[in-house]
């Protein structure tokens, strides 16, 4: 994995000039048009080059040679489709005339065509059809050749009577009174837009045959070039003197050493090195360049990098937030779809996915995903009871689990409210719990944020501010006096006035402190008027904001609750239809749940995604670093 410090697909300037990059580059276009238009394929857009070296001379004359077929067959293609349209014109407008019944005198009043009907030497026939080509129609009259009917546009018409009088043909008089057009030139003319329609499906034909022949050829010399161009595009855009060239870019630092020690072995030790740690970069260090972010995760959490990145690149030197995202996601997205059969279609998904047996596109990358929402989802389901909407199935498991404590019941966790005061107190449960997930995202973003300003060394964003040390402490605080007030009945003393009231001051006003611990001045920068207004302003977004924050996560617990509506909605169309054992109650289950997995399934995919960007990124993702993009040979 190399990443050049310079894009060369942004760089302007100009280029140095290589009559062999362009004959190349030309070859490239060339052949991905022949590919395109012969039907065949492209390559993938990134391939293996193990196997694929840059064209030699050969590959130049090979490619030279195809394309010189290709172009002849295209052109005979190309002439021939006009003379079809030629002939069927020609065809249709005399069947036209024939069907009018007028005179035979009005021929010259054809709004396209000119029709000559005359006599001519046999064997001068097919000297005079080849000498006419495309500018007119030639049919025979008789199978002697010796009387032609001569077809061609107005406008070609003069050229037409001056070829007609060098190869001696004598026009016939037709009296002026005869109507209709002869069945012999109708006939010669069908015939004549058959023979020709059927030259061009034998050339195509021909060009089908000639695409499977050299599909592979084709596809082999498009790979070669392609890493031809691409390599010569960089070699032209790196400095360079008569004898040396100077390569810079990013590395991991896992793969540096590797790296050295291969191009040393390639250059037989005609190479110089120097490494730089990410800050020793002059670009860097003037600030003109951020250090590109690669993420090292196994299998599971890789999956999750591409949300990370839809959001924003982390900033280098920052805490990575996926392995965060991984377990949140997965465990959000099973509390709000609690269903063991739905959740164990996502695992065979996922594990199908992974396999390769399904392939969609690039979705594959993400089966550890469906897997992981899967296994979650049917822990879910285990406890609230449902699988594929039933909830009777899982009774036996549930009084069994419940029964290990002494009080067999089921399901686990009543999810639908009834008349039983423990099903209301089990569903506030689930909000609470929900509520108590939120707490846990928030504090490890606002941890986030502390440890990620205390590492690049700004104090005062790690210790002032909302998402700082003093909003942290005010968040944090509230929530402990909640919990003291509810459950152990505590009152509030004079000391959390005085711990809250500090720390929110400190979180809404905290812009002289800022700039007295980054060494800024003036504290005030707009005066005292503005730091009050704007001071205010910031205590009301703190406390609406970790107010809203918090509540935004009774969403998961409301999600789990309509989940199991639509179970229980389901169950209750399928017993009006006859039950399971009916054909309509079967197929009211099959579809209510296919429904459920796919529309509800994306909905809450959704919801999820956006409690993690609103809520969790929102406390440390405060600006985005640069994705590691290492150079590809790439086919397009």
């Amino acid at each position: 994995s190399f990443q050049f410090q310079k894009d060369f697909k942004e760089a302007g300037g100009e280029k140095k000039s290589d009559s062999a990059f362009d004959i190349d580059s030309n070859f490239y276009t060339s052949l991905r048009n022949a590919s395109v238009n012969l039907g065949i394929p492209l390559a993938d857009s990134e391939f293996d080059v193990k196997n694929v070296s840059c064209p030699s001379q050969e590959d130049r004359d090979t490619a030279a040679r195809l394309l010189k077929a290709y172009n002849e067959l295209t052109e005979e293609i190309e002439e021939k489709n006009k003379e079809v349209a030629k002939c069927s014109d020609a065809y249709k407008e005399a069947l036209a005339f024939a069907n009018l019944k007028v005179s035979f005198s009005q021929i010259d009043n054809l709004s396209f065509l000119t029709l000559r009907v005359g006599k001519i030497d046999a064997a001068l026939f097919d000297q005079m059809k080849e000498a006419l080509g495309v500018r007119a129609v030639v049919v025979a009259l008789g199978e002697d050749k010796t009387h032609v009917l001569v077809a061609a546009s107005k406008k070609n018409s003069a050229e037409v009577d001056v070829e007609l009088k060098k190869q001696g043909f004598v026009a016939l008089e037709v009296p002026k009174d005869f109507e209709g057009v002869p069945e012999d030139v109708l006939e010669g003319l069908a015939n004549q837009k058959k023979k020709v329609e059927a030259e061009a499906a034998e050339l195509e034909t021909t060009r089908a045959n000639f695409a499977e022949t050299h599909k592979d050829q084709i596809h082999s010399l498009i790979k070669s070039f392609a890493i031809g161009v691409q390599i010569e595009d960089v070699v032209r855009n790196l400095e360079s003197t008569e004898l040396v060239y100077r390569i810079t870019g990013w590395v991991p630092a896992s793969e540096c050493e590797t790296y050295m020690k291969e191009l040393d072995n390639i250059t037989e030790s005609r190479i110089a090195f120097r490494e730089y740690s990410p800050f020793e970069v002059p670009s860097v260090v003037a600030g003109k360049e951020q250090v590109p972010v690669k993420l090292k995760h196994g299998r599971f959490v890789k999956s999750f990098e591409r949300m990370i990145f839809s959001y924003g690149a982390p900033v280098y030197g920052m805490i990575d937030p996926t392995p965060f995202v991984a377990i949140f996601f997965t465990l959000l997205f099973g509390i709000m779809f609690g269903d063991l059969g739905q959740g164990l279609v996502f695992v065979l998904l996922g594990i199908l996915m992974g396999t390769k047996v399904i392939k969609v596109g690039g979705w594959n990358k993400f089966a550890p995903i469906f897997t992981a929402i899967g296994i979650s989802s049917s822990l879910m389901g285990l406890l609230t009871g449902e699988f594929f909407s039933n909830e009777t199935l899982l009774e036996p498991f549930a009084e069994w689990v419940t029964g290990l404590f002494g009080n067999p019941h089921a399901p686990i966790l009543t999810m639908m409210p009834s008349s039983d005061p423990k099903s209301i107190i089990a569903m506030f449960g689930v909000f609470g719990v929900a509520v108590g997930i939120g707490f846990v995202i928030n504090t490890i973003g606002l941890i986030l944020n502390i440890i990620n300003n205390i590492s690049r060394r700004r104090f005062d964003e790690a210790f002032f501010g909302k998402n700082g040390l003093a909003g942290a402490i005010f968040f944090w605080y509230v929530i402990a006096l909640v919990v003291r007030i509810v459950v152990f009945k505590h009152s509030i003393a004079v000391y959390d006035w005085i711990i809250l009231g500090i720390s929110l001051f400190l979180a809404a006003f905290a812009e002289p402190f800022e700039n007295l611990v980054a060494g800024r001045k003036p504290l005030l920068e707009n005066g005292f008027g503005t730091y009050l207004i704007s001071g205010v302003v910031e205590l009301i977004e703190v406390i609406s904001g970790y107010l809203s924050n918090t509540v935004s996560f009774v969403r998961v617990g409301a999600f789990a609750l309509s989940h199991a509506v639509l179970d229980f909605l389901i169950l209750t169309l399928t017993n009006m239809c006859g039950g399971e054992g009916s054909v309509f109650g079967i197929l009211i289950l099959i579809v209510g749940n296919a429904i459920i997995i796919l529309l509800e399934g994306m909905i809450v995919a959704i919801q999820v995604i956006r409690l993690q960007y609103y809520e969790f990124f929102s406390k440390f993702f405060h600006e985005t670093g640069r994705e590691f993009m290492p150079f590809k040979f790439e086919n397009k």
